[in-house]
């Protein structure tokens, strides 16, 4: 149903490169995509326009060298570096004669590959079905009646109908299966929250080196691999840096340029655990030219899924391979910006865990704070956070709390609700 790529399937590429910055793509960054799916790349063509076509999306006679292409290497399959319409993929595979994926089906793929959980796979398939939808008349070309009329129309306008209605109600499963996995992640934060421990996100561009930072704080072995999208699948693990420091780290699906929407709406519950964080630890590959625009399609998913007010660090891997030596670098007000080091030979390590310490160390506040009777989506809050101690309402209906709160905690409250710092708490 989800046109899975079989292993060494032999694929052409197809890149075009635009004028518009934002829909430009990487080559490089497409193959390593191809070869994660586990296709062979036979041949690359590239071409260049100021604007896509509408028919074809490259130009008439660029279709025919690809078509041509396709009978001289026996090709299965041809991928796009770019979105494709349906009517251009139904228009390609008309003149190919063979397969025709764009990059968001390619990525699609390759998170059906990856997919181990039961949440993962309900996800993936969410994500399939979502994009499916918009392309069912493909495959009932044969029996489609679009004139209308007596004696025009066939079963094919019914055959389609069924098929919407099919994976409509297969999306309400799945979405009512996923809400169940939500509840049971959100009773699971509640619980760590009234444990007061807290919890450090790795979030970065995929094969940015997460998973192998994760195993390097949590003294573990998660699956590591040189490819895109080796983790899809989150992982949560206590850690103790030290006697009084001990935190959950969660080691999450890495981002990519152009994510698909429907991958980023299938996975937000995942995600939730980014969100809920109380520290962000953008893991960046210091080696990689491109990794100025990696920080800002990260920043972007960031903003995106409502994470981008969680404190955030930078962690610049792989500094053995950019010929740096590990250091901290600070902003002007002394917090930490940024460190350098390598989680493959353990350069720097002890810098972060420092930095992470010492973060987590921060001191307790407490005091009184006083709520109006609107506030109680905070109210609510500290509660779940489990710092309030004592509560009373006033006659004008005021909450009146006394509270017990890691600073660290308080300040993210204020900058999340926008809350002047001052008038929020007193400290006693």
């Amino acid at each position: 149903m989800f046109e899975r790529a079989d292993i060494g399937e032999r694929a052409i590429l197809v890149h075009m490169d635009v004028q518009d910055e934002v829909h430009r793509e990487d080559l490089d960054e497409f193959k390593e995509l191809v070869t994660s799916a586990g296709a062979e790349i036979i041949e690359v063509v590239t071409t260049s326009r100021n604007r896509p076509e509408v028919k074809y999306f490259v130009g008439s006679g660029k279709a025919k060298e690809i078509a041509e292409l396709v009978r001289q290497h026996e090709a299965e399959l041809v991928l796009f570096n770019h979105a494709l319409t349906p009517s251009q993929e139904r228009n390609l595979e008309s003149v190919l004669q063979c397969r025709v994926l764009d990059r968001t089906g390619l990525i699609l793929d390759i998170f059906a590959q990856r997919a181990r959980s039961f949440e993962g796979k309900l996800q993936v398939e969410l994500a399939q079905l979502k994009h499916m939808m918009t392309r069912l008349i493909r495959g009932w070309t044969h029996l489609e009646r679009q004139k209308g009329g007596i004696g025009l129309r066939g079963p094919g306008e019914t055959q389609l109908e069924t098929d919407r209605r099919l994976l409509g109600q297969r999306v309400k499963q799945i979405n009512k299966r996923l809400e169940k996995v939500r509840k049971q992640r959100e009773q699971g934060r509640q619980s760590r929250r009234k444990a007061e421990i807290p919890t450090i996100s790795l979030v970065g561009y995929t094969n940015a080196g997460k998973s192998t930072l994760f195993n390097r704080l949590a003294d573990d072995n998660v699956y590591v691999q040189d490819q895109l999208f080796a983790t899809l699948d989150p992982t949560l693990r206590r850690v103790e840096f030290a006697g009084d420091v001990k935190v959950i780290l969660a080691d999450t699906v890495g981002f990519i340029r152009h994510l698909p929407h429907d991958l980023v709406d299938a996975f937000r519950s995942t995600l939730q655990e980014t969100t809920e964080a109380q520290l962000l630890l953008h893991v960046i590959d210091a080696s990689d030219e491109n990794r100025e625009s990696n920080i800002d399609e990260v920043e972007s998913v960031l903003h995106q899924i409502g994470a981008d007010n969680v404190y955030l660090i930078q962690v610049m891997n792989k500094v053995d391979q950019s010929g740096t030596k590990p250091r901290i670098d600070y902003h002007e007000d002394g917090s930490v910006k940024r460190v350098w080091l390598s989680a493959m030979t353990g350069e720097g390590i002890d810098l972060l865990k420092e930095i992470l310490i010492n973060y987590f160390r921060e001191e307790v506040m407490s005091g009184e704070i006083c709520l109006k009777p609107a506030q109680t989506k905070i109210r609510a809050r500290l509660f779940d956070l489990g710092v309030v101690e004592s509560e009373s309402i006033d006659e004008q209906g005021c909450y009146n709390l006394h509270i017990r709160i890691a600073k660290r905690d308080y300040q993210q409250l204020v900058q999340r609700e926008g809350l002047p710092e001052d008038l929020l708490l007193q400290k006693t």
